[in-house]
């Protein structure tokens, strides 16, 4: 591979992922789940060496002047390791949907008509800094009976080398094709481009990253995508409310980590609640350092709230993903005026209600047009890991095909199946 151009590399990568997508789509589900458990069990025996790869990536980061959320999602501990080696396992323990026959149906010509559940075939990863998807890729790839060529970040080359090497360890202990994962080998910003083309040979593109790459692939694409542009999600505290709960996971909703795509960027407060609830949360957000960009009506109540970073909020925020100590905070009559709002500005990606209206509940999850809706739930629970899935691919904020988190069933076709005893049309 070394002698080869990135046009020549990529080409030979699509091939060898066309050809073990042949073998992983007949691939019986006790050799699928061997090397999913060989592949936890490798990522803790591995942890440690895992790790010193991990610590060249952060290094190098720093050095380029890599800093907040994205120098967060590059770093690799214990714990997220443990995290996607518990997925691995999870995955194993799933029903396999390859080859499942659903819907089927007798028809007066006698012929019964179903569909059959069956791999995409060939899917490409693009992603930034965190190291933690090459595995969430691979082990849905192989649960799913897919191949998949992955091509991460420049800034995570020697984490993501030293996960997949254990990949293709695993799979082959299982005799399995290792080249049903392939990790593209060079940080050259062609690769991608190449990628993104390859329609004789990858099915579906999975982009996981900023903006501005989403956009790019979305646009030179030549094979479809599975995307969301970004995580502009909201909490709306809704009349009436427990309002200790609503303090509780709208604290937890912007506050457990700053850097996801499902953490929240905009909180909005029903106006009968706002003078209970918005001093408690703003004096919580205060001492957590979160600067509370706020409307005229959040600003007069919250700026008796004591060390308090307030500042006017413009229509720009309304749209922002913050992805850091940042959010953006409205004062609505009710839930008319917040479904209305979240489906203007919101990126359809994950929004929450907290309510004790029950009828309020069942509107907000019928009429936001989002991917994940949710009731008295923070919204860093829209996670494939989270929803039972074992592991997700990413969230896609698309309408068609898949939409949330993309797990096994987000990575497989329906195609028809027909049974007759000789039939013919008349």
């Amino acid at each position: 591979m070394d002698t080869l151009n990135t046009a020549e590399l990529m080409n030979l990568l699509g091939r060898q992922a066309k050809a073990a997508s042949s073998v992983m789509a007949r691939a019986p589900a006790a050799l699928k789940n061997k090397a999913l458990l060989a592949l936890a069990a490798l990522l803790r025996s591995q942890t440690a060496p895992l790790l010193e790869a991990n610590a060249k990536d952060m290094v190098r980061a720093r050095a380029g002047g890599l800093t907040g959320p994205m120098l967060d999602r590059l770093q690799l501990s214990a714990k997220i390791l443990e995290t996607v080696a518990v997925g691995c396992e999870q995955l194993a323990v799933m029903p396999d949907v390859i080859g499942e026959i659903i819907g089927m149906k007798q028809q007066p010509s006698g012929i019964r008509v179903g569909q059959m559940r069956v791999p995409i075939g060939v899917f490409g990863m693009i992603y930034e800094s965190r190291p933690n998807v090459t595995i969430e890729a691979a082990s849905l790839a192989i649960k799913s009976g897919n191949a998949c060529i992955l091509r991460g970040g420049s800034e995570a080359i020697e984490s993501n080398k030293a996960l997949a090497a254990l990949v293709r360890t695993a799979l082959a202990q299982a005799g399995l094709v290792a080249d049903a994962v392939q990790l593209v080998p060079t940080t050259d910003r062609e690769a991608v481009g190449q990628l993104i083309t390859l329609a004789q040979f990858v099915d579906v593109i999975i982009p996981r990253g900023g903006k501005g790459l989403i956009e790019r692939i979305s646009r030179d694409a030549k094979v479809p995508v599975i995307k969301h542009l970004d995580g502009n999600c909201h909490v709306y505290v809704d009349d009436p409310c427990d309002i200790d709960m609503a303090v509780k996971v709208a604290d937890n909703a912007k506050t457990q980590k700053y850097s996801p795509c499902n953490a929240a960027e905009g909180l909005l407060v029903a106006r009968d609640v706002a003078a209970q609830f918005l001093p408690l949360i703003g004096a919580i957000y205060a001492a957590k350092g979160v600067e509370m960009r706020c409307d005229a009506q959040a600003l007069a109540i919250l700026a008796a709230v004591p060390g308090a970073r307030l500042q006017p909020a413009t229509e720009q925020d309304w749209f922002e993903e913050y992805l850091a100590p940042v959010i953006s905070i409205r004062v609505l009559d009710g839930l008319d005026q917040a479904i209305e709002h979240i489906n203007r500005y919101s990126s359809h990606h994950t929004d929450a209600i907290l309510t004790r209206d029950h009828m309020h509940a069942q509107r907000f999850l019928r009429e936001v047009d989002s991917a994940s809706v949710m009731v008295n739930a923070s919204t860093r629970f829209a996670d494939g890991f989270e929803f039972g899935l074992g592991a997700e691919i990413g969230i896609s904020t698309d309408k068609f095909h898949a939409r949330g988190p993309v797990g096994i069933e987000g990575l497989t076709s329906l195609k028809y199946v027909v049974l007759g005893e000789g039939e013919v049309r008349t």
